[in-house]
């Protein structure tokens, strides 16, 4: 299911991204702020008016704003037992 799908507030872990359908620039954007297969997040707010753009993720310390249609491209599962950090991290590195 994609990230754009989800409730607010669940840890998501990032399972895959489309990287075919975001293009260069936006892709380099997301994997530098640790948005890839491994990452948890949680979304924290969406948008109000129609599409609901944009959608806030939280990830390690920070929080993202996202267009929809990049959410689309984000596959998540469910992460119940993990906080959120980015991928190649663990929650524990953002704990101090």
């Amino acid at each position: 299911m994609s990230l754009a799908d989800r409730p607010l507030g669940n840890a998501l872990r990032v399972v895959a991204v489309d990287w075919a359908v975001l293009d260069e620039g936006e892709a380099r954007r997301l994997r530098a702020l640790g948005i890839d297969s491994g990452a948890v997040l949680k979304i924290a707010h969406r948008g109000i008016f129609s599409g609901r753009d944009p959608i806030a993720v939280e990830i390690g310390r920070m929080t993202v704003a996202l267009r929809r249609a990049h959410a689309l491209a984000i596959k998540v599962e469910d992460a119940p037992d993990e906080g959120v950090h980015a991928a190649g991290h663990s929650a524990s590195e953002y704990v101090k």
